[in-house]
């Protein structure tokens, strides 16, 4: 019997198309699947750890310690402890869920608004690594959500929350956003690293940004940042704010002399898996761009412009939505479904599926994402479901649970961007 990724996907697969869409998503979703990840890229032998590639003696360090933040860490983290074991000395993660780790304390936090209950991993992640010296080895756990998740000092989390609230508003890029966030932390920004100066640490970087922006991932708490109180500042002057107390990020080479950051994957992972399915059933595959930052609607024009048949598109990215109205539920991703809908971008006659997902699982609710083509269509007609109206509301998460589209995964444990795929198959 088949194990499925997606929950409900029998209730889902009920087109052939569908299910070939469906599969090729899973096939991304495995291929990012964080416990594989680690297992693929970290092995231990004798007293070396090799990580892709690249050896490290573990004898020169008295000291091994593990942090973390984002939705990939607290998983990272309990298959670092299957590799490492007890030459883990301590360490604290947080994320979205709880993991039985044995050396590593483990935290619960919030996002993507920052809270109260963000601080308390946020001080014991500093207090870890200021207490460090030039013989420890400080591993760090790098993953999506991390500029949310990590917060330190205490006044990060208020500021961070405002900083988010204005930001939705505004619809401008996560990369815009995590520049302020930088300015805003003793952590972020290479922070983290000029904390733990002179130890050795090596990053291990979940990627979550569009593009090879690998230093803005969790707000690049281990990469010397590029930019400065003056970038910050002008971001907030562009979009009218408000006042934000902020801080420069640490600019001196030596702080960074120590530090290896690896890459061990980001949403090409994902899409390069799901293309080779789509091969796989004998389609032709395009992926037309892993950096996708436009609007959604723009967005879906460049996907839907490359529309062929017997061919899957795929794309991947963070498609801007400016929220104008609050009180409806459901993030971009079913959004950009129901953009699909009111703009009849698939026909009532058409073979075609949309898919549009996150792959952390939790589209701004319990939902990845939902399926759009011709037997939606049919249902939202039976039900009479004004889609004019769940788009202005923002209310996507309940026009496809009423539908049936929903695609539930629950939390992952991964996080590599949105996923997009198109199929067109007669």
């Amino acid at each position: 019997m088949t194990v499925h990724s997606i929950k409900n996907f029998d209730e889902l697969a009920t087109t052939p198309n569908r299910k070939m869409a469906l599969e090729i998503i899973e096939t991304g979703l495995e291929a990012i699947n964080t416990e594989k990840v680690i297992e693929d890229s970290i092995s231990l032998v004798g007293s070396a750890l090799f990580i892709k590639g690249k050896s490290f003696n573990l004898t020169k360090f008295k000291k091994i310690k593990v942090v973390g933040f984002g939705k990939s860490s607290p998983d990272a983290a309990l298959a670092l402890e299957k590799i490492l074991g007890k030459r883990i000395s301590g360490g604290a993660v947080i994320g979205l869920q709880k993991v039985p780790t044995e050396y590593i304390e483990s935290f619960i936090g919030t996002h993507p608004r920052p809270s109260e209950t963000n601080i308390e991993a946020g001080k014991k992640i500093y207090e870890i690594i200021n207490e460090s010296n030039e013989d420890d080895l400080i591993i760090v756990l790098v993953s999506g959500g991390g500029s949310a998740l990590l917060c330190y000092p205490e006044s990060e989390y208020t500021e961070g929350a405002r900083l988010y609230d204005e930001f939705l508003e505004c619809g401008k890029t996560t990369i815009e956003m995590n520049i302020v966030r930088n300015h805003l932390s003793l952590l972020k920004g290479g922070g983290l690293a000029k904390l733990a100066y002179p130890a050795t640490v090596i990053g291990l970087v979940f990627s979550d940004v569009p593009g090879d922006h690998f230093e803005y991932v969790a707000s690049g708490s281990t990469y010397k940042d590029k930019t400065t109180i003056g970038d910050a500042k002008q971001i907030i002057k562009n979009n009218n704010l408000g006042k934000f107390d902020l801080i420069e990020t640490p600019k001196e080479d030596k702080y960074f002399e120590n530090v290896c950051n690896f890459i061990l994957v980001s949403n090409k992972t994902a899409v390069k898996a799901m293309e080779k399915k789509a091969e796989e059933f004998g389609l032709e595959a395009n992926i037309i761009s892993t950096e996708l930052y436009d609007e959604t609607n723009r967005a879906l024009d460049k996907i839907f412009a490359a529309k062929k048949d017997n061919f899957v598109i795929l794309a991947a990215g963070e498609p801007r939505i400016v929220v104008k109205k609050g009180g409806g539920k459901g993030g971009r991703n079913l959004h950009m479904g129901l953009e699909v809908l009111k703009n009849k971008m698939i026909e009532a006659n058409s073979d075609s599926v949309f898919i549009s997902f996150a792959s952390d699982g939790m589209d701004n609710s319990d939902a990845a994402g939902a399926i759009v083509d011709k037997k939606t269509i049919e249902k939202v007609e039976k039900l009479n479901l004004n889609i004019s109206d769940y788009l202005q509301r923002f209310d996507s998460y309940n026009f496809f649970q009423k539908s049936g589209d929903i695609i539930m995964t629950g939390a992952t444990g991964a996080n590599v961007s949105d996923l997009m795929i198109l199929l067109s198959k007669k």
